[in-house]
C-alpha cells in the first residue's frame, strides 16, 4: 500500500497565534484614503454583529448560471446605531499635533474617558485653526457609537476612523458634523463592497487537530492519537514554531474582505417578519444585510470600512431581495 500522507494545515500567515489586544481593531486609514481620495466623507463605521439568517433573492447578475431564478443565500445582519464625534486629531509628519475635544458628548462616554478640566469651546478652535489648516497633513476623526440606541449595551465603543478627499475637503467634512449624528445610510449604499474587520470566535486553549486541522493518527498509535507525530528534527533542538502545538484557539482579529452589502434598512422594515434573535434581541436602529458569514459571535463590534481591493467578479452579482428567512 502506498504510504498516506497529509500536507500541514492551519495557515502560518497568521502568527503568533494569540489573544487579540483590543476588541475593536483599527485599520489602515492611509491606504484607504489614498484610494478614496476624491470622497470628503467618513471611510469607516461600527456595527454590531446579530446573526446570520437565510435570504430568498433573485438573481439578476448577467451570465450566472442562476440568472432569473430564485436562490436562497446565507447572509448576516449587521445592527449600525448611529455615531458621534468625541474628537479631532491632526496629522503633521505622521505624528499627531494636536486632538481637540467635542464638548458636546453624552454622558455615557463621560464616564468611560477622562475629561480635562478646561473646556474649550469647539467651534472656536475650528475657527482658529482654519486659517493655517495647510500646515497639516492629515486629519482624522475619533468617533463612538450611540450604543444605547440598541439593545445589547449603555457603553459605546470609540475608535479612530480616516477620511477621504483632500485636506479642505476634510476639514469642512468634520465642521459641518462635529455635532450631529453620523448614520450609516449617509455613507454606505445598497450593493457596496465592504471590508469587516472584527475578533473571531473564541475557543481558550484548544489542541493541534481543532487549531489547525490535523488528522487523527492510527488507534493503536503510542504517545496519543490527536498529537503530530513528529514536531521536528534533533537539530535545532527546538520545536520550530511550524510544528502544529496546542494553544489558544480563536478570539484572534481577522478581516473579510468585499463583503456585499445586499440590503440596508430601518428596524421598521423587519417588523413584518416577527423575528427574534436568539444571544441578541431586537434590531432597534438601522441594519445591515450582509452576504456570507461574519467573524465574531452575536453582539460582537464590528469595523466596516470601504473596500480597499475590489473585485469585479464580486462587484457585478446583482441579488434582489424578496424575503427574509429564518
Amino acid at each position: 500500500m502506498p504510504k498516506t500522507h497529509k500536507p500541514r494545515a492551519g495557515s502560518l500567515q497568521f502568527w503568533p497565534r494569540k489573544r487579540a489586544a483590543r476588541i475593536l481593531p483599527s485599520a489602515n486609514w492611509s491606504s484607504l484614503e489614498k484610494k478614496y481620495s476624491n470622497q470628503g466623507k467618513l471611510l469607516g463605521f461600527i456595527g454590531y454583529k446579530v446573526r446570520m439568517i437565510r435570504t430568498l433573492a433573485k438573481d439578476l447578475t448577467p451570465d450566472s448560471l442562476t440568472k432569473n431564478k430564485q436562490i436562497i443565500v446565507p447572509s448576516t445582519l449587521i445592527e449600525c446605531p448611529s455615531m458621534k464625534i468625541l474628537a479631532i486629531r491632526f496629522y503633521k509628519n505622521k505624528k499627531v499635533v494636536i486632538d481637540i475635544l467635542n464638548e458636546k458628548i453624552d454622558k455615557e462616554v463621560k464616564k468611560k474617558i477622562k475629561l480635562p478640566k478646561n473646556k474649550i469651546k469647539i467651534l472656536d478652535k475650528l475657527n482658529e485653526i482654519e486659517k493655517k489648516i495647510n500646515k497639516f497633513d492629515d486629519i482624522h476623526v475619533i468617533v463612538y457609537s450611540v450604543s444605547k440606541q440598541t439593545v445589547i449595551k449603555k457603553k459605546p465603543d470609540i475608535i479612530e476612523i480616516g477620511l477621504g478627499g483632500n485636506i479642505t475637503e476634510k476639514f469642512e467634512f468634520i465642521k459641518q458634523n462635529f455635532d450631529k449624528e453620523l448614520r450609516v445610510e449617509d455613507f454606505l449604499i445598497q450593493g457596496q463592497l465592504i471590508d469587516i474587520k472584527g475578533v473571531t470566535k473564541a475557543h481558550g486553549l484548544s489542541g493541534p487537530v481543532k487549531r489547525f486541522g490535523i488528522g487523527l493518527k492510527q488507534h493503536k498509535s503510542e504517545k496519543g492519537r490527536r498529537r503530530p507525530g513528529s514536531i521536528g528534527a534533533w537539530h535545532p533542538a527546538r520545536v520550530s514554531f511550524r510544528a502544529p502545538m496546542a494553544g489558544q484557539c480563536g478570539f484572534f482579529t481577522r478581516m473579510q474582505y468585499n463583503s456585499k452589502i445586499l440590503s440596508l434598512g430601518s428596524a421598521k422594515d423587519l417588523e413584518k417578519f416577527s423575528f427574534q434573535f436568539p444571544h441578541y434581541g431586537k434590531i432597534k436602529t438601522t441594519y445591515l444585510l450582509i452576504k456570507g458569514s461574519i467573524q465574531g459571535p452575536p453582539k460582537r463590534q464590528l469595523l466596516l470600512t470601504f473596500s480597499l481591493r475590489e473585485k469585479k467578479y464580486t462587484a457585478k452579482k446583482n441579488l434582489e431581495i424578496l424575503n427574509l428567512l429564518k
